[in-house]
């Protein structure tokens, strides 16, 4: 049987603006709607609590592991891979949108088995997820795990196959 397929969206859920770091998930989510200056700093991004060991978890227990971005473009791109690398995330391609796609379309493109996102607060709420995105089309099921926006990955299980 093949790995499970663990897709990882970065901003909000796995990675955050550093004015975040210190604040509590209320605060965060505030500054991110109120556009604080860090938000548009992506190269000064860090880790949500508990994402870099919740991932590695995932990797040791037998998941392959890839990571949505929010940007399109490539430099862009390029910077959540350097601050992933320079925080010790596991290593795992790094896919966005391109031209006319969804994340949903992203989603079904990397083959992800299990998508970990956070519920937007700041953009609106549930509506805005890729979760919404993915029920509406037909295709192959993704399954979904939405977590609060800004909240880290601490209270998710260790294990994989309990997702």
């Amino acid at each position: 049987m093949a790995a499970v397929k663990i897709m990882v969206f970065l901003h909000g859920t796995a990675i955050m603006h550093a004015a975040a770091a210190s604040q509590p998930r209320p605060e965060r989510v505030r500054q991110s709607r109120d556009g604080e200056p860090s938000v548009r700093d992506f190269a000064s991004y860090v880790p949500a609590e508990a994402a870099v060991p919740k991932v590695a978890a995932w990797q040791r227990g037998g998941a392959q592991i890839c990571y949505l971005s929010s940007h399109r473009d490539p430099r862009n791109v390029a910077l959540d891979q350097t601050v992933l690398a320079g925080h010790g995330f596991p290593a795992g391609e790094v896919f966005f949108r391109q031209h006319g796609e969804s994340y949903a379309d992203v989603v079904r493109r990397a083959g992800a088995d299990l998508l970990v996102e956070d519920d937007c607060e700041s953009m609106g709420g549930a509506a805005q997820t890729t979760q919404a995105s993915l029920a509406a089309r037909h295709g192959r099921a993704v399954r979904c795990v939405l977590v609060p926006e800004f909240g880290g990955l601490a209270h998710l299980p260790g294990d994989p196959g309990r997702l």
